[in-house]
């Protein structure tokens, strides 16, 4: 097969390469590109081959396929449903004129395999193949679907095709929406277009920006991670000249710098990175406190960072359709009062992701124990410890068939590409839990992916994720396991006074709220709330400071208005539902350091059968 070989292989990235050799080794004529078809492409990013201009080597898809890699084929037509067929290479052979006249598949598919079978050196190229073989239930698809999908099933076995050295590419974003069988099919080669890496934005960011140093390329490249090559050109290099808006944001920039040349040179290059953006935001981003004065080059750096991070975190919750959130930490662990060892631990995997140690870091954790025990909060101060960027899924279900599956692929390439990432899914237990197969399979498909994801050893250290459940119990056993959860860590109240204090002292800080309480001499004062969750204890310190504003404005809370306030606060509690929880937790720990002490010193067996008692009487309650 091939006497007519496809690019150099130095001259292609690791997607286009794998398509050469899988092509040239005869596997496959038939290849399904799915993912980042809708990208723009670097061709020759080191321009060793030609002298053309960066704008000029960003190439679609589709043309790098016609220009780069199929350059040695001598006819390549290019079809989708909206425009038909175009020839992008070769003129069109005598018989074929029909060709240019015709957009339904039904007519056109027919036409293209009589040129693939009669002509040699053919490349097809078909668009938004999703719209040509759309996934769906065969017995409710018409008849031209099925036609569809047999036609483009029989040219993967036709021996014609392989004989006259022609290929077929079908181009989808989500590879869910294209028809399963050609998913399926063993013949049909899938491969996947990613997200720019690091080396692909490094090289963007020499070609688009050849002024730019050294170290700032360097930034550049980690500050961009996640974002396609369209939007990063879009951000760094915008491609229409400055505008009448453009010179009016230029001016309000400036303003909200304080003015003066220096300010002039720094809001011209924040003005094309803001287009776009409302006056509020850009103030928001720029100078929230007021007009900004930042006399060194550094301080202009950061404001471009920053605003860049900005753009990015937009981009990418448009590219998932708010299908996430990203999480902005305000705290570290020096707001989280008590859990010693919970602190000790996590402080730990913080630092071994700070320096790169991903060997030691675990590939998920799992936070489990009772509402209101801190578990989203010590989740969040973790991340700031971490330096890793956070993330929380949103609810990406859909009623639609195939949506739920697609609309987890797309989140799931995000954040392979983002790296350094936290993902945060609290209430695991709804998400990702035993919830049958009413919904014709989705949740069952759903959760497969999400465990192939998770184990996947490449992520370690890159992508971990956090998951937060006070019903482990609920949760898919085959979830928790290592090498997805490799660590479980229990969350609990307070079990002393001492404990309390510290819960207290953390969310007195944390509020801001001044205080005269004075420790341990106030400690009897805690007793009535030992048992009480984290936040039942932050709503103690915040009626207590509302009844010092009683006595003044600004009156620091007494050991009195604490005393009022825990004589006067009455929290919402299910008792046997809390020690289920509690003993759910003592299960799931990892490590025995990390229970309380009258858990710690229990024979197993009597927690078993407390378990089990506590199961029967409120196990199906929520």
């Amino acid at each position: 097969m091939s006497t007519m070989p496809l690019a150099q292989s130095n001259r292609l990235p690791s997607w286009a390469d794998e398509i050469r050799r899988r092509y040239l080794r005869g596997e496959s004529s038939q290849f399904v590109l799915h993912g980042n078809v809708h990208d723009l492409i670097l061709d020759d990013p080191d321009g060793s081959i030609d002298k053309r201009s960066g704008e000029e080597r960003l190439l679609s898809c589709p043309e790098f396929l016609y220009k780069v890699l199929l350059e040695k084929k001598s006819l390549v037509a290019l079809y989708n449903v909206s425009t038909g067929v175009k020839f992008v290479r070769g003129k069109i052979p005598s018989g074929f004129e029909d060709l240019l006249l015709a957009k339904e598949p039904a007519k056109v598919l027919p036409l293209l395999e009589r040129l693939l079978l009669t002509q040699n050196g053919v490349a097809v190229v078909i668009e938004y193949a999703d719209t040509v073989a759309p996934a769906g239930e065969t017995s409710f698809s018409t008849v031209d679907d099925r036609a569809t999908v047999v036609t483009l099933q029989r040219w993967s076995t036709l021996p014609a095709i392989d004989k006259n050295d022609s290929v077929i590419f079908l181009l989808v974003e989500n590879l869910s929406e294209l028809h399963p069988k050609l998913v399926a099919n063993p013949r049909v080669a899938t491969v996947q277009v990613p997200i720019p890496g690091n080396a692909e934005r490094s090289a963007l960011l020499r070609q688009i920006r050849p002024d730019m140093p050294p170290d700032d390329v360097e930034i550049m490249t980690e500050v961009t991670a996640g974002l396609k090559t369209i939007q990063i050109k879009g951000i760094l290099a915008p491609s229409d000249p400055g505008t009448d808006d453009e010179v009016e944001r230029t001016k309000y920039i400036t303003e909200l710098l304080g003015g003066g040349p220096p300010a002039l040179e720094r809001a011209s290059k924040l003005a094309q990175i803001t287009r776009g953006m409302p006056k509020s935001e850009i103030r928001r981003l720029i100078a929230p406190e007021g007009p900004a004065t930042p006399s060194s080059d550094g301080d202009a750096r950061r404001e471009v960072l920053r605003l860049i991070a900005a753009r990015k975190r937009e981009i990418i919750e448009r590219e998932c359709y708010s299908l996430i959130e990203f999480v902005e930490p305000k705290h570290g662990f020096e707001v989280v009062g008590g859990m010693d060892e919970v602190k000790k631990d996590l402080t730990q995997i913080a630092k071994n992701i700070r320096e790169g140690r991903r060997n030691r870091v675990p590939m998920g954790l799992l936070f489990t124990g009772p509402m209101g025990t801190g578990k989203t909060f010590v989740a969040e101060a973790f991340a700031k410890e971490s330096g890793l960027t956070a993330i929380k899924f949103k609810n990406f279900r859909s009623k639609w068939v195939g949506a739920t599956e697609g609309n987890l692929e797309r989140i799931l390439q995000v954040v392979q590409a983002i790296g350094q990432v936290m993902v945060i899914i609290d209430e695991c237990d709804r998400a990702f839990g035993n919830q049958g197969d009413e919904d014709g399979g989705t949740n069952s498909r759903v959760i497969a992916r999400i465990k192939e994801f998770m184990s996947d050893t490449t992520n370690r250290g890159r992508v971990l994720f956090v998951l937060m459940t006070n019903r482990p119990d609920k949760v898919d056993i085959d979830l928790k396991r290592a090498g997805r959860l490799d660590r479980k860590i229990p969350f609990f109240y307070p079990q002393t006074p001492v404990e309390v204090e510290t819960v207290l002292s953390a969310q007195l800080r944390k509020n801001k709220v001044q205080s005269e309480l004075r420790f341990p001499e106030h400690r009897g004062v805690l007793e009535p709330i030992v048992g009480m969750s984290n936040a039942d204890i932050e709503a103690v310190v915040l009626l207590s400071s509302d009844y010092a504003s009683q006595r003044a404005e600004q009156a620091a809370v007494s050991a009195d208005d604490l005393t009022r306030a825990v004589r006067d606060y009455l929290p919402s509690r299910d008792i046997e539902m809390l020690e289920l929880m509690e003993l759910l937790a003592v299960f799931e720990a990892s490590n025995r350091r990390m229970l309380p002490a009258k858990y710690a010193d229990l024979p197993i067996s009597d927690l078993q059968q407390r378990l089990q008692l506590l199961k029967i009487t409120v196990g199906s309650r929520r």
